[in-house]
């Protein structure tokens, strides 16, 4: 990952206040930082973590005439769109989102934004026209925030909340698939389908495996070594198994869990064996979470139960990998869920029930698991590539039609186990039933959690507390506990997150009092 601020007011002491702000997210982009000043126009920072292109001609800003640039993101298409530009513009490096400026200049924003096949947020400052444009990709996997400055008024941006906390008013997180030119503007809502496809099975299972392969050949893209995220569920395994017929030698593979009693690490113990990777398993202590806990909370910028029980294991397995390894890349197993269904989604009452709830859940994951494989994997300076995400293959899911994509045959995500069937996987991982991520590093991180919470406040403590927060207001001890950390980092921010994760109340079996699949009456063996 790499980090940006930017600032578009003139007031002096605001832009010295800023540039300190922008050293908060400096642990994104640990191998360069490089700050552009425009005077009376604003100011630019940009932390690089160096992917494409090591050598220094691919730092940002990038600047060409009037042009200057910010980007986080990986652009996959670059190669097409750089071989489109070659003839009429030089480009000085080999960095990908290099790209972006020629496009911009021949096309504009709007065309720009819907161009790029990648996850990315960028901002141009225009020193001709003096004026700054912005954007970000249709998923929201990379992070960009918006504000207004307290003293000028005058809109500011940057990777994480933090770096904006102290200078703005309002800080609101940069809506997907919009761009910025003044005002804010959609132009891809992923979530809307405007036409199902009339396939059948047997294609829809080819066209799944062919795009997921297409979309996991994109982000194996690097001039630094990649590594895999690998729970033993099924989607991180598929991802896996996919990257080890694409590359010649064994891939690196990295499972975590806690001490006492991991669930997971059995299992991805079980496909690294299959597939020959070279595996690590990570394992923390109680100590561990209880250490962790309050910085994690100030780095996910959240206080949501399910993002921050999920978190734990990510960042902790992401920190060994920081400190023990070359990897700066890792592929990981984000979004299935949302389009393929969870769970709880095994009791939409109808086909449409659960389309909509696809599209609330794809059009909402910027705030849950695309920000927690974000900030827990970036604030160790390692980038994350989520497959799941490629665009052709999200549209491509949302679009078959729905009564296809329910649990019709008794297990979840049929399509997708059915797309991979063969020597891929174990049959028996291949059909695993879904575990949670924050369930499946081992149960007992929540019962600790949850137990820490009911130490920590007595029934009427809690039922006192928690009327003090009118958004998302906490409902359990757990959540308090949370909620009070994040408001020691961020108070008054709590609307950057919508409200809690949870599944949908209104559907049978799903009026539940907790987010986990554990509380859900099919279960089963998710978690053995």
């Amino acid at each position: 990952m790499c980090g940006f601020t930017v600032y578009t007011g003139s007031d002096k002491k605001e832009r010295l206040s800023i540039a300190h702000e922008f050293t908060k997210i400096k642990y994104r982009g640990p191998d360069s930082s490089i700050i552009r000043d425009f005077g009376d126009e604003g100011w630019m920072g940009f932390h690089r973590l160096s992917i494409m292109d090591l050598s220094p001609k691919g730092n940002q800003p990038i600047v060409y005439k009037n042009i200057n640039l910010v980007c986080n993101g990986e652009v996959y298409n670059y190669n097409e769109l750089r071989a489109q530009y070659e003839d009429k513009y030089e480009f000085r490096s080999h960095s990908d989102s290099e790209v972006i400026i020629p496009l911009f200049l021949d096309k504009g924003i709007e065309e720009t934004a819907k161009a790029l096949d990648a996850e990315y947020v960028f901002v141009i400052y225009d020193s001709v026209e003096k004026k700054y444009f912005a954007a970000r990709d249709p998923i929201g996997i990379r992070p960009l925030f918006y504000g207004y400055s307290k003293a000028t008024g005058e809109i500011a941006f940057a990777s994480e909340m933090k770096s904006l906390h102290e200078i703005c008013d309002e800080v609101k997180p940069f809506p997907p698939g919009h761009y910025y030119d003044g005002e804010f503007h959609c132009y891809h809502d992923i979530s809307k389908v405007e036409k199902f496809v009339d396939h059948d099975l047997d294609e829809i299972f080819k066209n799944i495996n062919e795009k997921l392969t297409k979309g996991i050949e994109k982000r194996l893209q690097s001039d630094v070594p990649v590594g895999f995220l690998l729970s033993g569920g099924l989607d991180s395994s598929i991802v896996c198994a996919i990257g080890a017929r694409l590359i010649d030698e064994p891939i690196k593979t990295f499972a975590v869990g806690i001490e006492d009693g991991p669930i997971d690490t059995k299992y991805a113990r079980q496909v690294a064996d299959y597939l020959g990777t070279d595996h690590t398993e990570v394992l923390f202590t109680k100590q561990d979470i209880f250490d962790t806990l309050s910085h994690l909370i100030y780095t996910t910028e959240t206080f949501d139960i399910t993002t921050i029980r999920a978190s734990m294991g990510m960042y902790l397995v992401s920190k060994y990998i920081a400190e023990n390894t070359d990897i700066k890349v890792l592929m990981t197993g984000e979004i299935s869920d949302e389009i393929f269904g969870y769970k709880y989604t095994d009791f939409a009452p109808t086909p449409e029930e659960f389309q909509k709830e696809a599209e609330k859940r794809i059009r909402e994951i910027y705030m849950y698991d695309v920000l927690r494989a974000d900030r827990t994997i970036s604030c160790h300076g390692l980038e994350a590539r989520v497959p799941f995400g490629d665009l052709d293959f999200v549209n491509y899911v949302m679009s078959i039609k729905p009564e296809k994509k329910m649990n019709f045959t008794g297990i979840g995500k049929y399509l997708l186990r059915k797309a991979f069937e063969g020597d891929y996987l174990p049959q028996d991982i291949l059909y695993r039933e879904k575990a949670a991520f924050s369930d499946a590093v081992g149960h007992s991180v929540v019962d600790y959690l949850k137990e820490y919470a009911e130490q920590t406040y007595s029934d009427e403590e809690f039922e006192t507390l928690r009327k003090k927060y009118t958004h998302a207001t906490p409902f359990t001890k757990e959540s308090l506990l949370y909620r009070e950390i994040f408001e020691q980092y961020y108070p008054g921010r709590s609307e950057v997150i919508k409200d809690f994760w949870m599944p949908n109340k209104t559907w049978e079996n799903c009026d539940v009092d907790d987010p986990s699949a554990r509380v859900l009456p099919n279960y089963g063996a998710s978690g053995i």
